[in-house]
């Protein structure tokens, strides 16, 4: 009983927190009739139009390709990390790596590589080796020690793991990458956004011509190919996907980056203009300025549209857990459950949140709306499932009656524990909206870079990486105040947790 006060307690102050956040949040729409707009889109996506099939072809095959080669990498790097994530240096390296969003990452080195195939991969592969460097030494130290302690003190570090560990944990490593090129998808699709040629480039060039279906085409093949993941990216066939990948990014001609740029970037960009103009006394006050004008302004927007997202998505995970449950809805109802659920987290919330500005406007609307249904739609995915193999008693009710009663008490504490681990995504995610004109982080990071003024850039991301770890932190203190750690799940639901923290 004492547990789920608790839980209560947690849920009730962040819905009150959200009540304060509601009186300073942007939620104004545009002039014009969104019902209009609402409609002319729907109309284009109930009718797609293929016949631009070749250039979406090709944008879905880049899409493919920078997943594919980003994921390899930040894989191939975490997997490298992983055996001594218990140093701090180690684990200092991986936290600053992926409390970096993917499109930040983007934004800063297309200024050293230009619109070039490095510029979309290591903006995958550096946050996503952080990533890995974590989830795959949890899973190293939650194997069985038995095998590697046989083979006793005299063995050398790697055949110690290339023989008796690895084999163990191989299959699970194995799921979670192909969990990851799931998001690595998605990642690459948004990338497309900030220039380089994937889905998001052309979705964006569809909708600024106002062609709907060919926007509906594109929105179609994508939840395709990401419902399909696992149908067409099988073990055996990854490293002939990798060689066609490799392939495929040699035919990406990119205008050419004056010479010394990356020089340039390390030597003169990053350094702060005082220092770089022999003022450090000026340092303080150009800190202040930016300080004031820009990382708190951010930050307070950055946190409202975030706590009123997690108040959304917790809102639809709660109803919508029950979706996907046949003994809920019935065999239909869970199979348009499963739909719905599927596209929602198919698209990543920059994307949803691209879709929601053409209809409201740039306010904070758009991206609480899609921050909150797309990770709404994935807690609610994970808590169906679990939801579907409860054991229930034979005279147990259907319907509303067993979800009400049975269901939401025996899941309350996942819920709560999801919903924690979601929270961190969020902010993330809730930084970069600022891309699209919402006055978030990424907003004030975004016009610094687009007035080349790098040094400021640096400083916001880094307040970026740092707000990021310390909402981390957080929700790990009161996971472990909770007892939820492990959401009293079995091991192959634990996975499913690391999942929902780490996309």
């Amino acid at each position: 009983m004492r547990a789920s006060l608790s839980r209560l307690h947690v849920v009730g102050a962040f819905l009150v927190v959200a009540v304060l956040c509601l009186p300073l949040a942007d939620l104004t729409t545009a002039g014009h009739d969104p019902w209009t707009a609402l409609g002319r889109m729907a109309r284009g996506f109930l009718s797609p139009d293929f016949s631009a099939i070749e250039q979406i072809a090709r944008a879905i095959a880049l899409t493919v390709a920078f997943a594919v080669t980003g994921v390899a990498a930040g894989g191939l790097a975490g997997l490298c990390l992983a055996p001594f994530y218990r140093l701090r240096i180690v684990r200092g390296l991986a936290i600053g790596l992926r409390s970096v969003h993917e499109l930040f990452w983007a934004l800063l080195l297309l200024q050293v590589f230009g619109i070039s195939v490095w510029s979309g991969i290591l903006a995958i592969a550096l946050p996503y080796a952080g990533i890995f460097a974590k989830v795959l030494s949890e899973i190293l130290d939650e194997a069985d020690r038995g095998p590697s302690d046989w083979l006793g003190p005299r063995v050398d570090p790697l055949t110690r793991f290339l023989w008796a560990r690895a084999p163990l944990v191989c299959p699970a490593m194995v799921n979670y990458a192909l969990y990851r090129l799931e998001c690595g998808l998605r990642s690459s699709a948004v990338l497309g956004f900030v220039g380089l040629p994937t889905l998001g480039f052309q979705l964006d060039s569809f909708f600024r011509q106002g062609e709907y279906g060919a926007a509906g085409a594109v929105m179609v093949i994508y939840v395709t190919l990401i419902a399909s993941v696992r149908v067409w990216m099988r073990p055996r066939t990854a490293v002939l996907w990798l060689i066609a990948a490799m392939g495929l990014m040699t035919t990406v001609n990119a205008p050419p980056m004056g010479q010394g740029a990356l020089w340039r970037f390390v030597s003169q960009d990053i350094i702060p203009a005082p220092l770089r103009q022999g003022d450090p006394t000026a340092l303080w006050p150009w800190l202040w300025d930016l300080t004031t004008g820009a990382i708190l302004p951010g930050l307070a927007a950055t946190l409202v549209v975030a706590q009123l997202a997690l108040i959304l998505a917790g809102l639809m995970a709660f109803l919508g857990q029950a979706l996907i449950v046949p003994r809920v809805t019935g065999r239909a109802g869970a199979a348009l459950g499963h739909l719905l659920l599927v596209v929602l987290r198919s698209f990543p919330e920059y994307m949803l949140a691209y879709l929601f500005l053409q209809v409201w406007g740039p306010s904070m609307l758009p991206a609480i709306l899609a921050l909150g249904l797309h990770n709404g739609a994935i807690i609610a995915h994970l808590l169906g499932r679990q939801a579907d193999g409860l054991a229930f008693r034979a005279d147990a009710p259907q319907g509303l009656t067993l979800w009400g009663w049975e269901i939401v008490p025996r899941l309350f504490g996942p819920f709560v524990a999801l919903c924690l681990y979601r929270w961190e995504i969020i902010i993330r995610e809730s930084a970069i909206m600022g891309i699209l004109g919402i006055a978030t982080l990424g907003f004030y990071l975004d016009s610094a870079i687009g007035e080349l003024r790098i040094d400021r850039a640096i400083v916001i991301l880094a307040a970026t990486a740092l707000v990021t770890v310390g909402i981390d932190a957080l929700s790990r203190a009161i996971r472990a105040r909770l007892g939820a750690g492990q959401l009293r799940l079995s091991a192959a639901r634990r996975v499913e947790a690391r999942q929902a923290a780490g996309c």
